[in-house]
Parts: C-alpha cells; sequence; structure tokens
C-alpha cells in the first residue's frame, strides 16, 4: 500500500474499524489500512441551523462567488443563475445559449450529464473569465468538456473551448466535472471513467481507461488556465500518457477542493454499491480504479476489484460502505465558526446528509460526524466571508447556509 504521507493512516480510531474487518466489507477481502466509516446510525448528529437562501433552482451542480459577492449557480439543464444580495434573478444569465445550442456546441443535459460546475478566475477583476464544465455530445458519443466565457455582470460571451476529453462514450454516466484552482493559477478537472459495464470502449469495459494513462478518463486533469498544459505535470513527455493527466485510477470524483492552509488536495469518489473514497490527491499518483478497490458489483454485489490495497497504489483515507454517493466538498478556514476550522465536510446524495470530517495536519482522520439535511446534496462551498453554503439537486433544489447551532 502507498500512503500520501509517511504517517498516513497511523493511528486506528475510535468509531472505525480497519477494513475486511467490518460487517460492511464481509464480501471484500482486505489487506489495506484504509479506515471503513461507521454506518449513518452510529455517527454523533451534528446540531446545526439550516437557513433557505434561494428556492426554486432545477437541479443546482455548482457554484461559484464573484468578487464582489454574488453567486453564480448552475443548473444541470442548461442555465446560469446569478444571486444578488441574497436574493436570485428570476431570469437566467444570458449567453449561456452559445454553449448549450444544439446545433452548436452540443449540451448533453441527460441523466448526469447537463451544464456542470462553474469556477471563477483568480484573477476575475483583471480578465472576467469563468470556467465551466459541460457534458458534450448525444447519447451515442459523448464526453467532458470545459469552456470559459467573460462575464460582464450579466451576459456570458466569448465562449472558448480549452479542454475535452479525447475519447467518446456513451451513456449518461460519470462525467466527473469538479474545477479545483490551485495557487499557481492551473485548473483541476476531474473526469469519469466512461461509465458502468456493460459499456465499452476499444472492446473492453469502459471502467478500466481509468488505468490507461494515455486516456483522459477515470483521471484529475491539470491545464493552464489557458487550456495549455503545464510543464510541470507529471507524465509530459512520456509516449504513454496524455500530457494532461496529473492523477489516475478514479471513478468520478465529484468532489475536489484546495486545502490553502495545509497544502493539500482533497476529492471525494464515488465508488460502485459502497466503496466510495476521501481521498489526498496528488500529482502522477494511482489511486486504483478498478483494479484496487472496496466497491462492489451492481447486480451481483461481487468485488469489483480482488483486492483493496496495492504497493504501487494509494489508499484512500476514508471509505464508505454502505455509499453516501458524495458528491461536493468544502474545508472550512473562516473564521465565524472556529469549532469547524480545518474540517472537510463532504456532500452526500444517496445519504441527503453531510459528513463532517476532522482530519490533522497530516490527512489523517480524527472524527467524522453526519449532518443531515433532508435533500440530496449537489455541492458544499465555503463562500469568501467565511459561511458554509450547500446545494440540493431537486426539481426545485435548493441554496442553504449552514451553521452550527446557537448554544
Amino acid at each position: 500500500m502507498r500512503h500520501p504521507f509517511p504517517s498516513a493512516i497511523a493511528v486506528i480510531l475510535l468509531g472505525y474499524i480497519i477494513a475486511g474487518c467490518t460487517s460492511n466489507a464481509n464480501s471484500i477481502s482486505s489487506e489495506a489500512s484504509a479506515l471503513i466509516s461507521p454506518e449513518a446510525a452510529s455517527l454523533k448528529v451534528d446540531e446545526v441551523e439550516l437557513k433557505p437562501i434561494v428556492t426554486g433552482l432545477e437541479h443546482p451542480w455548482g457554484m461559484a462567488w464573484l468578487p464582489h459577492g454574488d453567486i453564480l449557480i448552475t443548473e444541470r439543464p442548461g442555465r446560469l443563475r446569478i444571486v444578488r444580495d441574497g436574493k436570485l434573478d428570476p431570469q437566467a444569465i444570458a449567453g449561456v445559449s452559445e454553449v448549450s445550442d444544439v446545433t452548436a456546441q452540443q449540451l448533453f443535459a441527460s441523466r448526469q450529464g447537463g451544464l456542470l460546475d462553474v469556477a471563477v478566475h483568480p484573477r476575475f477583476e483583471e480578465n472576467n473569465f469563468v470556467y465551466f464544465t459541460y457534458a458534450h455530445g448525444t447519447q451515442e458519443e459523448n464526453r467532458t468538456r470545459v469552456a470559459r466565457a467573460k462575464f460582464d455582470g450579466n451576459t456570458l460571451s466569448e465562449w472558448e473551448v480549452i479542454f475535452q476529453v479525447a475519447q467518446t462514450k456513451q451513456g449518461g454516466q460519470h462525467f466527473g466535472s469538479r474545477l479545483t484552482w490551485l495557487p499557481d493559477e492551473t485548473l483541476l478537472i476531474s473526469t469519469g471513467d466512461g461509465g458502468n459495464p456493460p459499456l465499452k470502449i476499444d472492446g473492453d469495459f469502459s471502467r478500466k481507461q481509468a488505468q490507461n494513462r494515455a486516456s483522459h478518463l477515470g483521471k484529475v486533469i491539470r491545464i493552464n488556465d489557458d487550456g495549455s498544459v503545464p510543464d510541470d505535470n507529471p507524465f509530459v513527455g512520456e509516449t504513454d500518457a496524455a500530457p494532461e493527466v496529473w492523477s489516475y485510477g478514479h471513478r468520478n470524483i465529484q468532489g475536489m477542493i484546495f486545502d490553502p492552509i495545509n497544502q493539500k488536495v482533497w476529492a471525494t469518489e464515488h465508488g460502485s454499491r459502497g466503496g466510495d473514497e476521501l481521498n489526498i490527491v496528488q500529482s502522477g499518483e494511482n489511486y486504483g480504479w478498478p483494479e484496487v478497490s472496496f466497491s462492489a458489483e451492481y447486480g451481483t454485489g461481487r468485488p469489483v476489484a480482488p483486492i483493496t490495497s496495492r504497493d504501487d497504489v494509494t489508499d484512500p483515507k476514508l471509505v464508505w460502505t454502505p455509499s453516501i454517493a458524495p458528491s461536493g466538498l468544502a474545508i472550512y478556514t473562516g473564521d465565524r465558526h472556529p469549532e469547524w476550522q480545518g474540517h472537510l465536510f463532504a456532500g452526500g446524495l444517496v445519504e441527503r446528509s453531510i459528513r463532517r470530517i476532522k482530519v490533522d495536519a497530516m490527512g489523517n482522520v480524527i472524527s467524522e460526524s453526519r449532518i443531515p439535511i433532508g435533500q440530496r446534496v449537489r455541492d458544499v462551498r465555503q463562500s469568501p466571508s467565511g459561511d458554509l453554503y450547500v446545494l440540493t439537486d431537486e426539481d426545485s433544489g435548493q441554496l442553504l447556509q449552514l451553521k452550527p447551532a446557537a448554544l
């Protein structure tokens, strides 16, 4: 097994049990030292206050703050909304049709596909750039794309596609699509593995592309803000790898955040029938999927992989079995709620809750608790002012503000 840091997962924590010894993983043999999260019923439930800020959003997916405090929110069917002074503008932002017009960019808004994440350039006040991920194509041939446009406060213009997954895939599964800026103003992009069996690429299951370093599928991609490849990407110059690849062996990351205090990239990743993961993602590392995993096959319940750890694979910090279907991830670095300082907040679609995870400076999990939301949690973010916000993925989704309950 490979750990991101020498002391990683060095202590077995009260309330957790080693994978392979828990009843949640009896059907999967294990020699890994990753921690299996306790089932939801055994976790402490946090007392919090949830304040609805906006209602009536149609399957919102991502959110980002503009420098003056307005919030951009994507809706999966293909709209960009804006919250000004705490109120949702009833009109969608103009200019999105340039990316969603079927005859032009072919937004694929079906199942998990559509207009997905949004990120504001770190120097937005200089260049006005906003970045988007979206599913592009048709049911038979689609892929994840990244585009940027200029935003003047009312309209998007000058659309430019700066990255796309080179291979097309079938169906409406596994687009990844989280965007995360690094301090050097390079952009991380998560991509899905291509989908579950029986979907195939080049005669084999699509998910095996996650281990193919020459493929963009099942990866974290790193590009410059204009779409060019950074010279220090780990596989630049290697003939068996795509130069944009930053890490590989991922199934479908939908939560990703940079920790500015400890200089780490955290990600949450969907497993199959369990085996959801919390990882520290590092340049050049292999995270195992589908050759090393705690996941089980849909239908049969058999292990996807024969092993859950391998010397050349980085172990997860935490594994969720049963699945919480993680989407959206925040790390609290504000000063409004000091009791949450440095804690991770991982959204759960299936569990309809948030997991609050306390970690130490090395990334070891210290404790975990649960925050019931009662709706599918798609995204969790900290605002520049130090508040936590939650997007719920429903026909009439909400933007919620989250804070500890007053004593």
